[in-house]
């Protein structure tokens, strides 16, 4: 449930939804909520939440009953901030598990994915059955998996083998009882291909499509490396234009991608970085618009143009010229290829944005991703302007 304020207001669209979840587990998405709102957040019968990136905010929801669940993926990072205050405090972990939230298929190649959880927690010095305990059944318990997280009578048989308890090192896997030996290739009978290979479709645009709103003060979303929560910053309208041009700030632009619908969402960021030219991607948390960064409208332009010609991904616009694309063509949002030949292309795109400029603990596209998801203080974009989310409000 993203939307805290409706909670906290009891909104009857929002209480009815939960309703509806009564007797499952309703996961929560509460960054920065504490006190009364966030008291209120738990009575309504929310159960989990994943938005943490200090130990306090961490034990706040713990002592409301929340789960939580820590996080350390390729954007946000969150881990150790967390286990730092649980080691020391010697706190109970039973209602605590890992998750990665979002996290790029090159760092689960390179780190793993849950199981880095679990290294990075033995390393900063927790017992290491209890980073297990946080990587399996925790989990299972928090949401009333009964049959899967241990090894014991009437679960499932799905292990992971490893071969000591300080490397992890994973020696085999085990599902339903059976060796997983190799993965299925993935079937190429798919019908209605079209439905979503299909997704990109844009108005017709123009490099004034990507100009400022003219505002007497405008927002600017501030960046914080290694998390996805932003900061609100004002600067006067007439100063905008000269500090994009002196590199401080970028322009950032939400073009709704699915009915053509011409809505733009033109606003200003601080801390992407970027040298010159725009980076885009069809990746948006969670409408999935197209979301472009950039200097100048002429590259902003490209970068769009890119993204509909290959149907949604990755690219990267410089003086006019695409200098590199990966496309997403699955909903704008995956691919066809396999990991194999995937991670290399993902590496170079990524390699790409870091030459151009991209700043050190932002990650380009998934950091990107974030900013458009309106529910995450303290100011997004949208395809319809920029998004205060403490008040919860367009300006």
């Amino acid at each position: 449930m993203m939307n805290y304020p409706g909670v906290a207001g009891c909104d009857p669209e929002v209480m009815k939804k939960i309703e509806l979840f009564r007797n499952r587990v309703v996961d929560g998405h509460a960054p920065e909520l504490r006190g009364r709102d966030l008291q209120a957040y738990v009575a309504a019968g929310i159960e989990t939440d994943h938005e943490n990136d200090v130990y306090g905010q961490a034990l706040e929801k713990l002592r409301a009953g929340l789960a939580v669940l820590v996080r350390e993926g390729s954007a946000c990072k969150n881990l150790q901030n967390i286990l730092e205050g649980v080691l020391r405090d010697k706190l109970d972990t039973t209602r605590m598990a890992f998750c990665t939230d979002d996290k790029h298929l090159a760092d689960i190649r390179q780190e793993g994915s849950i199981l880095h959880c679990v290294k990075l927690a033995v390393s900063m010095g927790m017992e290491p059955v209890q980073a297990i305990q946080m990587a399996t059944i925790n989990g299972a318990k928090i949401y009333g998996l009964k049959d899967i997280g241990a090894i014991a009578p009437g679960y499932r048989a799905d292990m992971v083998i490893l071969d000591d308890l300080e490397q992890f090192n994973l020696f085999d896997v085990y599902k339903d009882g059976i060796r997983v030996s190799e993965y299925p290739a993935l079937s190429s009978d798919m019908e209605n291909l079209e439905e979503i290979t299909k997704t990109v479709n844009l108005p017709s645009l123009t490099e004034s499509s990507f100009c400022l709103p003219h505002h007497k003060i405008q927002p600017v979303i501030t960046l914080i490396k290694g998390q996805v929560s932003t900061k609100k910053s004002e600067i006067s309208g007439e100063l905008a234009a000269g500090l994009v041009s002196a590199g401080r700030l970028r322009k950032i632009a939400v073009i709704e991608r699915h009915h053509a619908s011409g809505n733009i969402g033109v606003g200003l960021i601080e801390g992407y970085g970027l040298f010159h030219g725009a980076v885009g991607s069809t990746v948006a948390h969670d409408s999935h618009n197209m979301i472009i960064v950039g200097d100048n409208n002429q590259d902003m332009l490209a970068a769009a143009k890119e993204l509909e010609r290959v149907q949604g991904g990755y690219t990267l616009a410089v003086d006019g010229k695409i200098l590199g694309t990966l496309p997403l063509p699955v909903g704008g949002l995956m691919s066809f290829m396999p990991a194999e030949t995937f991670i290399p292309a993902l590496d170079e795109m990524l390699k790409k944005a870091r030459e151009a400029g991209v700043s050190d603990g932002i990650d380009p596209f998934i950091t990107l991703s974030f900013m458009a998801l309106p529910v995450i203080p303290e100011l997004r974009i949208t395809d319809m302007g920029v998004f205060d989310v403490t008040s919860f409000r367009f300006i």
